[in-house]
């Protein structure tokens, strides 16, 4: 093998990691995010588990978080959240869970 093969092997797999991190970073964000939605619907532990799962399941709809935006302003309508309220949830939960995934490693 010549150096640009070793340089393009190792530009494949630093691309494959990172995708791999990305989404495992986004299953995590959105699961957690189920969780905290969860937790204003009062839901059970159990129950809070089997929504957060819906939740990630939400986001293989359509690329993109809006898929996962859209059950929860729907899911969360009766409990006054926003939209807002909602994207500020997700950007939070985003940095929690690349945080979880850092130290997991």
């Amino acid at each position: 093998m010549t150096t640009f093969d070793n340089r393009e092997n190792a530009f494949e797999n630093q691309f494959a990691h990172d995708a791999e991190m990305q989404f495992k970073v986004v299953a995590r964000r959105n699961k957690l995010l189920g969780l905290w939605a969860a937790g204003l619907l009062g839901m059970t532990p159990e129950a809070a588990e089997t929504y957060a799962k819906s939740v990630i399941s939400a986001d293989f709809e359509h690329a993109g978080d809006d898929d996962v935006i859209r059950k929860l302003v729907t899911d969360l309508a009766a409990t006054g959240t926003s939209e807002a309220d909602i994207r500020t949830a997700l950007t939070a939960k985003a940095a929690d869970a690349r945080h979880q995934i850092m130290e997991a490693m």
